[in-house]
């Protein structure tokens, strides 16, 4: 188990089981799950479960996996990474901060506003 090679599972594991939590699919896995989610072998991938586990990453209750709160920030963070490109506003549109999120007015104005720059 190489150290390189655990940082990458454990941020691929972390990734996935956040974004299973965030979609409400799952707050525990199984290794065969996980496995399977990951497409990697249930034998291949447990001892790095137990590895983060024991780094705090992960909590184990009787062979199901949760993250913990250290876990879940770490998921988090690399899922917020790893899809930022997927996630952030396109051209012309508006993000999290626009004054357009204050009320439905607001928000139809800022529509009719790049509207009407768009022509």
């Amino acid at each position: 188990m190489g150290e390189l090679e655990s940082l990458r599972i454990r941020e691929e594991v972390l990734q996935a089981m956040y974004w299973m939590a965030s979609e409400g699919l799952a707050d525990s896995s199984s290794a065969e799950e996980l496995a399977r989610f990951l497409a990697v072998p249930a034998a291949t991938l447990a001892p790095y479960l137990d590895l983060f586990a024991v780094d705090g990453y992960l909590e184990n209750d009787g062979g199901r996996y949760r993250m913990s709160e250290r876990g879940r920030e770490a998921g988090k963070r690399s899922f917020a990474d790893e899809f930022a490109d997927l996630t952030k506003p396109g051209h012309g549109e508006c993000d999290d901060d626009c004054w357009c999120h204050d009320s439905p007015e607001e928000a139809a104005r800022c529509l009719e506003e790049r509207l009407e720059h768009a022509h």
